[in-house]
């Protein structure tokens, strides 16, 4: 494998002999696959009307996307005229979802729906554009389980219960809130193509 496939999301299992080998080339992505820039394409194409400003958007996003995985945490940077920046520590992840739709699937894609402990339903982060996330998943937990078990231990608290505390939601309870959030982005982003469905239509009828 190149550096240049490891450096846009092309990767490994970390798993076994080669997991230095998979951890390095976890820290040099940088970008997205390019199957990411089809998935786009296909999803614009689907839109109908609203295509142009869709695809204008999701262009855009893909040119701009980087990532970066250190001992620290994870940061994700996308955006030309507004650029916007999240990072997230391992002290502050709580948990991580895999998620693919029919179409990722056909493509080969997935996305890490990485969540914190602020409360919120919806996803912190979203990764996407990565073949293969069990390499990335594993690199995230253990620099989670050594972030938690570097925690500082309260009096009268031992270690398994510090530990306990700091363990993720159950699974049941996270999945339901990853596909309510999943649920109210679709529902958005819906809204929006029927807004500018409608405002191409109304300015038609005015011509």
């Amino acid at each position: 494998m190149t550096t240049s496939e490891a450096s846009s999301g092309s990767i490994g299992s970390a798993d076994g002999p080669f997991a230095d080998s998979a951890e390095e080339r976890v820290r040099a992505i940088r970008r997205p696959h390019p199957k990411l820039f089809r998935y786009y394409v296909l999803f614009s194409l689907i839109t109908g009307p609203a295509f142009p400003f869709v695809f204008a958007y999701l262009f855009l996003r893909y040119r701009t996307l980087y990532y970066r995985f250190d001992d620290e945490g994870v940061t994700m940077s996308w955006g030309a005229l507004f650029k916007r920046e999240i990072s997230l520590t391992y002290s502050r992840i709580q948990d991580i979802h895999v998620q693919s739709n029919a179409v990722e699937r056909w493509f080969g894609l997935s996305r890490l729906l990485v969540q914190t402990a602020s409360g919120s339903a919806k996803a912190e982060m979203k990764v996407e554009g990565l073949l293969e996330l069990s390499a990335v998943r594993n690199f995230m937990y253990a620099r989670m389980r050594g972030a938690r078990s570097a925690a500082p231990v309260g009096p009268g608290t031992t270690a398994a219960a510090a530990a306990a505390a700091g363990a993720a939601a159950p699974a049941a309870s996270a999945d339901a809130a990853a596909l309510a959030a999943t649920l109210r982005e679709i529902a958005r982003e819906v809204v929006a193509i029927r807004e500018e469905i409608e405002r191409r239509g109304l300015d038609g009828g005015n011509r």
